[in-house]
């Protein structure tokens, strides 16, 4: 039965054909993504034949056969139609810098980086919803100050230097924490959460914000004051009324903050030697790595969209007024006052009466 309710449920707030049009506007949106992300490869100085060589010697024999392997003697558009399909099969090129295949590159560091963002993002969690929560129920008051004060310091305060600072407080004088280095098996959490902490202290403001904005507006909603009236108690307030009703907004944030986790692991993994997705983008750039930039950039925009598909598909599960539901027909110009319906009874002895 509980499966039964679960499906039913699934159905009304997720119909087939909302579904299959978030689905498609995520793939409309990767797609214009992807030619972006193809146009780097045309963006790059100098002949792109040249540029994927690398430092290779520039024979007229190497010239054609790189410009045979990756069809840069076609149009563009067929240029773009063969990378796209290669793509699409994982197939990503080579490396140049490296000359192993870059799926196999970006897959040895994809782990390590996941585990970052996916720890970044529960100190932000952790630090940012609590604290946004109580910002919120003591609108205007000393705390709510106190709390927004910190949340601008975090915010204000670039990830590298905050991981300057944890370095230097964690791992040199209190020794408590790895100073760098990516650890091996039951070692690697030690070694990542002064890199999480720093990655997740950078967007604590974001979801601060957020949660103190969702509920102050729910503490000002005409429910909250008709529940305080009947006497409820303030805690099934806060838990069946306030906090359900942040939690579309809230997530909506969420999905924000996965972008700038993302961005963020550039620098972390830069101040802390990690060998992950960031570090690797920030030497493929330094060495001219073109296919490595265009899978690295197809990537994080596939992730980005990925997260915000998700995002948009739970949205009516936690809310219902956001189910998809027919919209009432407007009468049509000119039409009769009688089309609209019959009058209730209140307003039909109300129009008896001031017609006597």
């Amino acid at each position: 039965m509980t499966a039964v309710r679960v499906s039913a449920r699934l159905r009304a707030g997720l119909p087939l054909g909302f579904v299959l049009r978030r689905i498609a506007g995520t793939a409309v949106l990767l797609l214009i993504l992807s030619v972006a992300v193809f146009a780097l490869l045309q963006a790059a100085p100098g002949d792109p034949a040249q540029t994927l060589l690398g430092p290779r010697s520039a024979t007229p024999e190497a010239l054609s056969a790189v410009r045979a392997r990756y069809h840069l003697d076609s149009p563009l558009a067929a240029q773009y139609w063969y990378w796209l399909s290669d793509a699409v099969r994982l197939d990503l090129g080579t490396s140049i810098r490296t000359g192993e295949s870059v799926a196999s590159a970006i897959g040895g560091r994809l782990v390590l980086t996941g585990q970052l963002v996916g720890l970044g993002l529960l100190v932000a969690l952790l630090l940012g919803l609590p604290l946004g929560v109580l910002a919120g129920l003591r609108n205007r008051r000393t705390t709510d100050r106190a709390v927004q004060s910190l949340g601008v310091i975090a915010l204000s305060t670039p990830a590298f230097a905050s991981g300057l600072v944890l370095i230097y407080v964690f791992s040199l004088m209190l020794g408590w924490f790895p100073a760098y280095g990516p650890g091996e098996g039951g070692d690697r959490l030690t070694h990542l959460v002064l890199p999480g902490v720093a990655l997740g202290l950078a967007v604590t403001a974001v979801l601060l914000k957020l949660t103190r904005a969702a509920v102050v507006r729910e503490l000002e909603r005409e429910h909250v004051t008709f529940a305080r009236a009947r006497g409820v108690r303030e805690r099934d307030i806060l838990l069946h009324y306030v906090l359900r009703g942040t939690l579309v907004p809230v997530l909506t944030g969420v999905s924000l903050v996965i972008a700038y986790l993302l961005a963020g692991t550039v620098m972390v993994e830069q101040v802390f030697a990690l060998p992950g997705l960031g570090s690797l983008l920030v030497d493929s750039v330094t060495f001219r790595d073109v296919p490595v930039v265009q899978a690295e950039a197809l990537l994080l925009a596939a992730l980005v969209c990925a997260a915000n598909l998700v995002t948009d598909l739970v949205q009516p599960l936690l809310d219902p007024r956001l189910q998809t539901a027919p919209a009432p027909k407007a009468p049509r110009p000119g039409a009769p006052e009688a089309a609209q319906g019959p009058p209730t009874p209140a307003l039909a002895g109300a129009i008896e009466k001031d017609g006597r």
